[in-house]
């Protein structure tokens, strides 16, 4: 017959182990967070609006230095208005975001260059406008 004098009831948890796991976490995703947003950094004015669904588009993006990016690729004026011309007459869902700081008739500009390419519809992508009341 074995004695159960000796055997004692281990209360405590070791959390060692979970803390280490959570630090492993922590650093890869603070690894991680950053290279998940892709895409052109462009500083958009703020504006009120509804969102936009997600959707298949093309997006044209004018940077503060006048570089204009058609879904990422950048293109000059001549290159997006003959590449526009082409998709016209599948009237497709154009947007443009534009940096705050671009001058107004550049992108007056480059507005006009797509009318001329034949696409109707255009919008306009801002930043929401946040309101502290």
């Amino acid at each position: 017959m074995k004695s159960n004098r000796n055997r004692s009831a281990l209360s405590e948890i070791n959390v060692t182990p979970f803390v280490d796991v959570m630090l492993v976490l922590l650093v890869i995703f603070m690894v991680t967070a950053p290279l998940l947003q892709q895409g052109i950094d462009v500083n958009l004015p703020k504006a009120k609006g509804k969102d936009l669904p997600p959707e298949e588009r093309i997006t044209l993006v004018i940077k503060k230095d006048g570089i204009i990016y058609m879904n990422e690729n950048p293109v000059s004026i001549a290159d997006m208005r003959r590449k526009l011309e082409a998709i016209s007459r599948l009237n497709p869902n154009v947007f443009l975001k534009a940096d705050k700081d671009v001058p107004y008739g550049f992108v007056v500009e480059v507005m006009g260059e797509i009318r001329e390419a034949g696409i109707e519809r255009l919008g306009m992508i801002t930043e929401p406008k946040i309101s502290l009341r």
